[in-house]
Parts: C-alpha cells; structure tokens; sequence
C-alpha cells in the first residue's frame, strides 16, 4: 500500500541534544520520554518499528503500566508537533501506523546521522582513489556534524548502545582524518589536539601515535619518544600489557630519525615541485593505514543467557592467564561450534561487541557461507580481499597473486591488536589463510563442524553450542512478548519452547508473532504450532531436535499471500543478500509494493534486514523458501522470476560500467529487460562504484545462477559490464574467473560475437596476471571471428591489445604493426577515442625503435585528441609516452613537464602502477642532469609502490637504486 509523500521540510539533530528544525524555527518536542520515542524512530528511520520493540527500546526491562497507551500518547504528541497543518484523523505523511509497525520518514538529507555516514563513505572513496584532499575534506565535513554525545541528555537501552556505538565509530573517523592532515602537512596545531585526545582517551594507542608523529614532524623529536615512555607506562599501570607492535615500531622509527616520516613544515613538498624534479609525495606517516574497520553487525537487542559460554570466550582473551592465549605468544582461536539455527553468530557477534574496546584497531568481520544452501562458499582469497579494502589498503596497492594479498593482509594485521571475526566456515582450510600471525589479535570462527583441524595445528579453544537451557529460552520468549504473558500461562510457554526445539531463530519468529497479537491466548498459539507438524524430514540433515521446519511453516502460512510469494522467490536468490529494487525486479513489482511486503516479512522474522535497502535470509529460511517455491510456484513462474532478477543485475551493472569507465569504447547491445525489471540509477561515478563494491559477492553468484538456469548470454554480458570495476578495483583473479565462465556460456549459446568479446575480456584479464602465452590464444580467436563476422571496430581492439602484449615481449616492429592497424579500423569506423590511443600506441612504438620525430608528431596528435574528448586516464598514457620521447632526444626539461603532468592525473586517478613507472622514467630524466639524489629519490619511491602491489619490475628498481647508490647517490627522501 503506499500512502502521502514524506513530510520533507523538517531538519533532525541527533549527533549531540536532540534538536528538530522546521524551516529555520526550532521546535519543542515535548517532556524527555516524547523525545527518547522520537529518538528511537529517528534511529530506525525509514524502517517499520513494532509496537512492542519499541516500547522495550524506550524503556527496556522498566516497562511502565499502561505502555501501550503511554507510548501511543507521545506517538500523537509528536505528530503534533512535527505536522501541525495535518488535519484531524488525516494519514500521517511523516509518522505513520503500518501493519509491520510504526514508520518515520524523515526525508533525504534530513538526519544528520546519514549524512555522517554519506561523508564517511565519500572519504573512502576519496582515498581509494589516492585523492587525500578530498579524504581529509570529507572527514572533516563529517566530524563538524558532532555537537556533542548522540541524543546527549537521554537514556534509554537503544539509544545507550547506539551512543557508545557511535562514540567509538567518531573516534576511529577522527584518527583517520589526524591521519590524513599529517599526510598533508596540514598538521597546524595538531600537537595540541592529540595531546589532548590521548588525556581524553588514554588507553587508545591510536591517539599516542599521532602525537608521537605530530611532535616529530615539529622537529620535537626528544618530545615525540618522551611520549612513547608516557603511553607504555600507563598501558603497563592499566592494563599489565606493553604497546602494540604497530606503536613500538613507529617509536623504533623515530628513535632512528627515520627521514620518510617527515619532521616539519620545511619538510613539507611543495605543491607544484621546480621544473625538472619530481614533485613531493605526503610524508610517510609510519602507521601503514590508520583506517580503523568495525564490521561487526549490528548486535541482536535484547540478548540473553549463554552466560557460560561468555564466560568461557572471555577466559581465552590474551591476558585472561587461561588457555594457549594467555601468555600472548600464541594466537588464539575460538571455534564456536553448533549446529543450525542455535545462535553461534548471534553470540560472537554479542560477544565480539562486548570486548571490541580490548581491540582498539578494529574488528573485522566475514561470514564465510559455509553451509550456504546454493553450496558455494566464499573462498579465502576473496574473503583476504575484502578485509584489505575495510583496512583502506587502495585496490593498485593490492598485490595480484593471492599469495601476496595474504602476505600483505598478515603483514598489517602483525601491526595491530584486532580482532577478526570469522562467521560460519566450512572447514578448517577455509579458515587458515585468514588467520592472523601476531599474538596481539584474537579469531572467533563459528561453524556447524568441530573443526579439528584447528585445534591441533593452531592449537584452537573449542566451544561446542548446545540448544539453550529451558530458562534461557524461556528469557527469550519473554524479550518478545512480556514477562506476563509468560506467567499467565506457564503450560503454553512450555509447549511453544519444545516446538520451537529450544533453538533461538525458531523462538524469534514465534515471538515476533505472537508479539503483534498481545490480545491472542500463548494457548492458541502453542495449538498452532503442534498442528503444524512434528514428524518433517530435516532443513539440514542434522538431529531431530533442529527440525525447525513446522515452525517456518507455521509463520509462513500467516503472511499474506503476496507476501509469501515474494518469500518463496526469494529463494531463487543465491545471496548473500538482496537490495530493494532486486527484490522488485525478482517479484515484477513495483519497488514500494515490494518495499511493503519486505517490511511485512521484516516484521515476521523471515527476513532480516541489517542496513537501509538491504535484506538476508538465514541459511535454514533460504533453504526452506527454496523448497517453498520448488513445490508451490510453477516451473515457468520461477524461470520467469529468474529470468527477470538477472535483467535487473545485467542492466544495473551495465549502466553503473558507463560511469566507472565513461569512455570504454567496446559497447555490446544487452537483451532487453521483461516487464516490470526495475533497474539501478546512479547519479555519478563514486555511485557506480559504491553499488559494484556493496554488491561484488552478488553479481559473482549471479553470473554463476545465470550459468546454472541457462541463462548463457546474461552470463557473458554481466561479465563484460564487471570488467571496468574488477580493473579499477584490481580483481584480476575474479575477472579471469568470471570472463572464463562467460566464455563457456558463450560457446554453449553459439553466440560468435559472444566468444568474440569473452576470448578478448578473458585476454585482457590475463595479461594483468602475466600470462602471455594464455593471451595471444585467446586474442587469435577473438581476431578470426572478429574477423568472420565483419565487426572492423573488435577488431581494432584486438589489434590494440596485441600491441600491447608485444611490447610486454619487447617484439616493437609486432607491436607497431598491430598498432598501425589498430589505427587504421578505429579510423574507418570514426571512433575519436580509439583513434587517439591508436596513434599514441603508434608514437610509442616508433619512439622504442629509434624513430623520435615520427613518434613525437603520433603522440601529440593523439594528446590533442584525447583533450578534445577530455579522457584524462588516456591523456596520463600519451604524457608518458611523450616524456620517453623527449628523454631519448636529450630534451630533458621537456620530458620532465610531460611526467609530472602524467604523475599528477596518475596520483589523481589512484593509478599506483603507471605512477610508479613514470617515477621510474623521471628518474632517468633527472639522473642525465647531473640530479643523481633527487633520480635516486625517484626510483626509491617507484621502488616502493612496486613493491606494493607486488609487482616483478620492483626487482629490477631497487637493483638500479642500489647500483646508484653504490657509485654516490645521496638518500633523499622519495618524491
């Protein structure tokens, strides 16, 4: 149902006293526990709250008399208030009733929360693209929100626990953006202001280090170590624990005056650097990344019993004097282990939260999908691959063999006490690779296996999970629905606790219900559920006790039947989850019909929502509205269903490609979409980007459902809409993996012009992986069908590929000649962007065989070209290539203009390896005039960043630099 539009002209503050603004005229929101209702509803804005969560969010265990009535009274209080021009008994707009529970909305761009959270995630795509200005001008955007404590003054459970989330999430934003100013060198009186944060916060590591390296770049160096002696003696006094190793070896570094970490304003690069030097990088700041993660979800409210087993995870903490952990040589892990639906990850989530100040360099957090029904489970190299993009590690500093990515991930994690959260593994060998090696972080794994293999390799700390004791269960029940419906009829509570097996996901759904039917007998609701079955085959295999399935039954025959529709299709999903408008697409409904019925199965508990517009499914659910659609929705219903969820990822990741490479010049016309496919809309490129990273492990799994229903030219078409994300963001392993699948597709449709694109995409993935000989095959079959079909402009791009693969083997006459004719078919089609990267690969291979003039007139054609389109990333490849040409004339000015300018768009774009080159390149421009310590600075640092990503030419770099510096080079510090 929808009804009126949101009210939009308010304004809420919550980040501080809660405040609301209408236009500019403050409003009065009435006596505090109407401001603590109206804080609550903020907090789930845009989410349906029922009547019963929401008194037990305002006033917890304290439930006055008369609840219902005394928050239906603040409810029309605030209405009042914040909608005075709404007639009598007229529909809310803004605050409304429906079946799913009370709704607030508030609007866009109306709560200061969101728009802490937009900024946060600005920054980080600011940083992922190596724009630390615009890091640092986001971050500071963001903490200027603050005007105190959240909702300072009130109290109650909700808002308690998001004011110490929130707390902690601002704290960490404020050392990242301390972090970056330094990196900037805008540290103007940033001794002050971490002296004071370390006053504040004592026992924050994070904060010591910054005003250790705060003190040391005022050139305070005696200053910066006295701080050390001060933060270990009161970690020793407090805590009995000596500073982690990431502060120790920040301390080591100063100790030494190492000089790549900077020490003062006349240290600091200028922003242009003098003609014919390389300009200054931001000095070091000796904390490899001071991004703080904390993935953790969001805790289940209200949990209760497993006080033993808390009691058991706290006694493995290093430093609790039990277990392997307790001396702090050794790293712990605790294998929570249990069989389905018995609450593993709500108990290492509640408890990782618990103890998340222990870990004051963050939690990381995965759920590994280990018994996922679609039975593919996530492998270790993509789980490594998310938790160095939550480190803040930017994609072209990510090494591309999987090897180097866990020896990166282990190499930051041996600098930090975190604590990393591994959820619902598979096996031990899953598990392995993600495993930390300091003795400083802390693993909690859970999985339906004992993992065995654990304990006696890593010497793991078992903690079985049993069904709760009848009192927990019991307590369970109780949080839903009142301690006094509980003693109105003890017999009920008994009957409703064995049908639902003593298994907390199953007691959450029937509570959820009976929750939202205060005036049913629990009798009734014990009858439901033993009608509803006791002798079903297992979800899960496993012990009859886990048999959740007749209360699943029971809660679904009680949805409408629109909304039970939508449940069952949800099982054609793969996962891991699914965003509004995808559900839309699966269900051929409008997105705010679908929104509706979301809420409603939300409200059931069939379906959890964790963040804004997105939902999961428990494994066991997922597997029983699976069997739900196999057995009730016909064949052709659920091919269509299927048919239109992949039309809604095709289309939206095809549209979000455009925007992350707006000038990709190999089109492919897509199917067109069925009926009712609602489709993603992005307002510009850090939208795209954002939707490919949120939704990065559900267009894997799609691609593969495609392959599995036959879907085969959605499978190579999705793939050639990823290719531009897995580029920027440096997939290399799963872009060779999906254009392989895509190939097979293509070859099982017998589509020509398919194969073409996939052996092309599969070539353009191998080369970033090295594999040569694996590419002139596949570009071979891709040039004869190119070919046999006529298609000049594939051709070209075969060709310009080839070109490249050629000058990789240094064959330039091959590479020339591929070039020459690549140029030629972008030229007979008229393509302006082809062309001009045609003719600077032209220029470049006539500058490699000795031919300069001709190059130099090639290159800076196609330089006017790209201008005239304004394709920056290809203007930085034809600078470069100038630069070479000018170096080989002995014109040393110019080439040093042309790297720079390359230099500049490379650091713009976060393109780490094209900017290591090109320091490369400066290098030798600045070594021929006689600057030997500034060409060795140059090398340094392409050194480095080489080395970063894991790259083989970081060898031949650093052998260079060390014979420079054997003949005489001073060691400057890097550009």
């Amino acid at each position: 149902m929808t009804g009126p539009e949101p009210f939009t002209g308010l304004r809420f503050q919550l980040l501080g006293p809660l405040r609301a603004w209408r236009g500019t005229t403050e409003l009065d929101l009435g006596q505090m526990q109407q401001r603590v209702v109206l804080a609550v509803l903020l907090l789930h804005a845009d989410t349906p709250i029922g009547r019963d969560q929401l008194v037990d969010a305002v006033w917890g265990w304290a439930v006055p008399a008369r609840a219902a009535n005394l928050l239906q009274r603040h409810v029309s209080g605030l209405r009042r208030v914040l909608e005075p021009e709404r007639p009598p008994r007229a529909p809310s707009g803004l605050l409304a009733w429906t079946e799913a529970g009370y709704l607030l909305t508030p609007g866009p761009a109306q709560l200061d929360v969101r728009a802490f959270d937009g900024l946060i995630e600005r920054a980080h795509l600011a940083r992922a693209r190596g724009d630390r200005a615009g890091t640092a001008e986001a971050l500071h955007a963001a903490l200027g929100l603050w005007h105190g404590r959240l909702c300072e003054g009130m109290t109650g459970p909700l808002v308690d626990a998001e004011r110490d989330r929130l707390a902690e999430r601002r704290l960490s934003v404020l050392e990242e953006r301390i972090e970056v100013d330094l990196s900037l060198g805008d540290d103007f009186d940033l001794v002050g202001e971490t002296h004071r944060l370390t006053v504040e916060h004592p026992l924050r590591e994070g904060f010591h280090g910054l005003l250790m390296l705060a003190l040391h770049r005022a050139g305070r160096q005696a200053e910066a170590l006295a701080a050390f002696h001060r933060a270990r003696r009161l970690l020793r006094d407090e805590l009995g624990i000596e500073p982690g190793q990431r502060l120790r070896r920040l301390h080591a570094r100063i100790l030494a005056d190492d000089p790549a970490l900077g020490t003062g304003p006349d240290d600091r690069g200028p922003t242009e650097a003098p003609q014919g030097r390389a300009p200054r990088a931001p000095a070091d700041t000796g904390l490899p990344t001071t991004v703080v993660p904390a993935q953790l979800p969001h805790p289940v409210a209200g949990f209760v019993g497993r006080e033993e087993a808390i009691d058991r995870l706290d006694s493995f903490l290093p430093g609790a004097g039990a277990g392997p952990g307790g001396d702090g040589g050794t790293v712990v892990i605790t294998a929570i282990g249990g069989t389905a639906g018995v609450g593993k990850t709500t108990l290492a989530v509640h408890w990782a939260h618990r103890v998340r100040e222990r870990f004051p360099d963050g939690q990381l957090y995965v759920n590994l999908r280990g018994f996922d029904p679609s039975g593919t489970a996530m492998h270790p190299a993509e789980a490594i691959r998310g938790f160095l993009d939550a480190l803040g590690v930017p994609a072209r500093r990510i090494p591309v063999d999987t090897d180097g990515q866990a020896a990166l991930y282990r190499s930051l994690l041996a600098n930090r006490r975190m604590l990393v959260v591994l959820d619902n593994a598979q096996d031990a060998d899953q598990v392995r690779p993600l495993l930390p090696g300091s003795p400083e972080c802390f693993s909690v794994v859970t999985s339906r296996n004992l993992l065995t293999g654990l304990m006696i390799t890593h010497g793991a700390q078992p903690l079985g999970l049993g069904l709760m004791s009848h009192a927990e269960a019991k307590a369970v029940l109780g949080r839903r629905i009142g301690t006094d419906r509980l003693a109105a009829d003890p017999d009920a509570v008994r009957d409703i606790i064995a049908s639902c097996a003593r298994l907390p996901l199953a007691l959450a759904i029937v509570g959820a219900h009976a929750a939202t039917r205060r005036q049913q007998p629990l009798e009734a609701v014990a009858k439901e559920l033993h009608a509803a079955g006791s002798a079903l085959d297992l979800l899960d295999g496993g012990d009859s006790a886990t048999n959740v399935r007749k209360v699943f039954s029971w809660s679904y025959e009680r949805l409408s039947e629109p909304a039970a529709r939508l449940f069952r299709l949800l099982g054609l999903h793969p996962g891991p989850d699914i965003g509004a408008a995808a559900a839309s697409s699966l269900a051929g409904l409008s997105l705010a019909e679908a929104r509706t019925l979301l809420d409603e199965l939300t409200a059931s508990h069939l379906l959890a929502s964790p963040s804004g517009d997105r939902y999961e499914l428990h494994d066991l659910l997922r597997a029983y509205a699976g069997e739900l659609a196999l057995t009730r929705d016909l064949p052709v219903d659920r091919l269509t269903a299927t048919q239109r969820m992949l039309d809604h990822y095709v289309h939206s990741a095809y549209r979000a490609s455009l925007y992350v490479s707006p000038y990709r010049d190999d089109p492919i016309t897509l199917v067109p979409p069925l009926p009712s496919v609602t489709g993603e809309n992005f307002a510009d490129h850090d939208e795209a980007l954002s939707w490919f990273l949120r939704e990065h492990a559900v267009l894997l799994a799609m691609q593969q459902e495609a392959g599995r229903s036959r879907f085969h030219t959605h499978v190579w078409q999705l793939a050639w809409a990823l290719q531009p994300y897995f580029d920027r963001a440096g997939h290399w392993h799963d872009s060779a993996a999906a254009h392989e699948r895509a190939l097979e597709a293509a070859h099982r449709e017998g589509s020509a012009h398919g194969k073409a694109v996939s052996h092309g995409c599969v070539a353009y993935a191998y080369m970033r992986l090295s594999r040569y000989e694996d590419v002139a095959t596949h570009m071979r079959q891709a040039l004869d069908l190119y070919e046999a079909l006529g298609d000049v402009l594939g051709q070209a791009h075969v060709h310009r590929t080839l070109s490249w693969l050629k000058d990789e083997e240094g064959q330039y006459e091959e590479g020339l000649d591929h070039a020459r004719r690549a140029l030629e078919s972008f030229e007979a089609v008229g393509h302006r962007t082809g062309r001009a990267r045609a003719l600077n690969a032209v220029g470049w291979f006539c500058s490699r065989l000795g031919r300069h003039r001709e190059a130099l007139d090639h290159c800076v054609a196609a330089l006017d070209l790209l201008e005239e389109v304004g394709d920056r990333f290809d203007q930085a490849d034809t600078l470069d290539s100038l630069g070479h040409i000018h170096l080989d004339l002995k014109q040393y000015e110019q080439a040093a203009e042309r790297y720079e300018r390359a230099l500049t768009i490379y650091r713009e774009i976060g393109d780490l390896y094209n900017e290591a080159d090109t320091l490369s390149s400066l290098g030798d421009v600045l070594l021929a005039t006689g600057d030997r310590g500034a060409a060795g600075a140059a090398w340094g640092r392409a050194a480095v960043l080489l080395e970063e990503l894991g790259h083989r030419q970081a060898a031949q770099v650093r052998a260079r630099l060390a014979a420079e510096v054997e003949a005489g080079v001073p060691q400057n510090k890097a550009p």
